[in-house]
């Protein structure tokens, strides 16, 4: 495999599933691809926010994150979480480096709303930390915490972080392993390509809804540099390698 960039979104909800990401990521990695991975973990927030007895509450489907929950939020998914995905990867023979938004400034934010408290808007990315990493011949794996211009740090969402980042990094695939099959239409089928139209209307018409809006809208940004994106069933065996080749099933949302 040449050196291609492959930006994979690890859904929390995939987290510690036993799956074959893993594997995957250093075949692709000992093949000479590129990857770089974006990981949630929303599942192991809520369940740290409740050992804190600090409670979680969400507004327009965003984690309201005051300063109590930050301390928890950062934490769990630039420490714990991302630390486990590392060794994951170090035990299998691949070379991982794990950081977060705020390191080297990599993911720049400001302040989505004052109403859900430190949850962030991504405004741009510093890459020259990324770059170091892959040309060292490293796995970034980044949690999704931000940086605004007054050192604040702020919680955002992984998947508008995997979008942006396939833009910016101008990269060749982008891949989100779900646990769903792809995306369905009104008839609960999963479609297997979708135009940005298609999404559009799918949005508009309520089919494609909550934790599916996100991910829909970050392929939809990454189309400016990639010609398609994936939304592919992380729990099927080998689905990265699968779909790095073009060969997995699932949902492509394509150019037009």
């Amino acid at each position: 495999m040449t050196a291609r960039t492959i930006v994979v979104k690890i859904g929390g909800s995939t987290l510690g599933s036993g799956d074959t990401t893993f594997e995957d990521l250093v075949a692709l990695q000992r093949a000479g691809a590129r990857p770089v991975v974006v990981h949630g973990g929303g599942k192991v927030i809520t369940e740290w926010l409740e050992r804190s007895q600090l409670p979680t509450r969400f507004v327009r489907g965003l984690r309201v994150t005051d300063e109590p929950a930050l301390c928890v939020v950062t934490a769990v998914l630039a420490g714990l979480v991302n630390k486990e995905l590392v060794a994951k990867v170090q035990a299998l023979g691949g070379k991982a480096i794990g950081l977060c938004g705020v390191d080297g400034a990599l993911v720049q934010v400001h302040q989505r709303d004052p109403e859900l408290g430190f949850v962030g808007d991504v405004t741009g990315f510093n890459l020259d930390i990324l770059r170091i990493i892959l040309d060292a011949g490293y796995l970034p794996i980044v949690a999704p915490i931000g940086l605004d211009e007054h050192g604040q740090h702020y919680n955002i969402n992984a998947d508008t972080v995997a979008g942006g980042l396939a833009l910016a990094v101008r990269a060749d695939d982008l891949i989100f392993l779900t646990d769903v099959p792809g995306i369905r239409d009104g008839s609960g089928q999963v479609v297997t390509q979708l135009s940005r139209d298609d999404v559009e209307m799918l949005i508009a018409e309520g089919v494609i809804a909550s934790g599916m809006i996100p991910k829909t809208q970050a392929c939809l940004c990454a189309l400016g540099a990639l010609q398609e994106a994936q939304i592919v069933d992380g729990r099927v065996p080998h689905a990265l390698l699968a779909s790095a080749k073009g060969e997995a099933a699932g949902t492509r949302i394509v150019r037009g």
